[in-house]
């Protein structure tokens, strides 16, 4: 049997309990106040593989010759990213691996600090949630869904997503739609039936991918700033408009959905490695945010490269 416990504590024992307390309180609060203030910036999307597809196969829509670069692992990120002051990253699960995220979470365990991640599940499976929740101690913060041909239309009536969305919000993690410019419709439907989910649109919905920025589509990202935790990455340069550094013809695009979110709910991305192939480099991307752009003031900078990013995904 346990001994009894002794209500009647001392002055002196009762002074060393609050001061152990105050200290941890202090400790607690330095900590906090300190990732808050933690230099460099955050890339809010990367994808990293490895050539070692023994140890993490490939799914079966497949094979070694899909993954173009053959290899992009943590280090190689590095050299590209650090130099540009990039200290902080969210991976992206890779299509390669589909819903096994072993990859991704290795990483985030080896490299305390330094990622957080967006996963990918099975949103039809019964056990959605719990799956979410499991990734989310692993350091999961996000789970992307893709749309593929027009199949982003049956998700407003899908259970299946109907679950993960519903799970995203209970769990307070977010949904990354990485869509089509004539997708944002469905979205918005998705944001209105489960108010207070938490989403990240991925590189401007897509919006200039054809080398047109389509007014239509981009009226509907700017229409989903009336839900209040929607989000929107301003990323993939590298693939929008003329797709030519200095990416200055983004600028009005870019402009656009300041007015319409504000810098706290935008946030850049590189979404290496695609950033660093065909000729591209990594700093010019960044820089267009960094340096280039004369109506972001310095606090707007520092919110789109790395405070919308910490809270949400870090």
């Amino acid at each position: 049997m346990s001994a009894p416990i002794n209500r009647d504590l001392s002055r002196r024992e009762f002074g060393a309990i609050a001061v152990a307390g105050a200290a941890t309180l202090a400790t607690t609060s330095q900590a906090m106040a300190t990732e808050q203030n933690k230099p460099g910036w955050i890339d809010a999307h990367v994808h990293v593989w490895t050539p070692d597809v023994k140890r993490y196969p490939l799914d079966k829509n497949f094979t070694i010759k899909s993954m173009q670069p053959k290899s992009f692992t943590p280090q190689q990120l590095f050299a590209h990213c650090k130099p540009s002051g990039v200290e902080r990253i969210v991976l992206i699960q890779m299509s390669f691996y589909r819903y096994d995220n072993s990859y991704m979470l290795d990483t985030i365990a080896k490299y305390p600090g330094i990622f957080s991640g967006v996963g990918i599940v099975d949103h039809h499976q019964k056990d959605v949630a719990c799956k979410m929740k499991q990734l989310a101690v692993k350091g999961v913060r996000g789970f992307r869904i893709h749309s593929h041909g027009d199949d982003a239309k049956n998700w407003v009536n899908d259970q299946g997503m109907a679950n993960l969305w519903k799970a995203a919000r209970k769990q307070n993690l977010a949904i990354c739609p990485l869509i089509n410019p004539q997708d944002v419709q469905y979205i918005d439907t998705l944001c209105q039936k489960f108010p207070g989910t938490k989403v990240v649109i991925d590189h401007f919905a897509r919006i200039g991918v054809s080398g047109k920025f389509e007014q239509g589509p981009l009226d509907a990202l700017c229409k989903l700033a009336r839900f209040p935790t929607t989000h929107v990455k301003t990323s993939a340069f590298y693939a929008l408009g003329k797709k030519k550094a200095p990416y200055l013809d983004l600028i009005p695009l870019i402009k656009r959905l300041v007015e319409a979110y504000g810098p706290k709910r935008l946030m850049w991305a590189s979404d290496c490695p695609y950033q660093v192939q065909g000729g591209y480099t990594y700093d010019p991307a960044i820089a267009l945010i960094r340096d280039r752009i004369d109506f972001l003031s310095e606090a707007d900078k520092q919110e789109m490269l790395r405070g919308t990013a910490q809270r949400l995904f870090f």
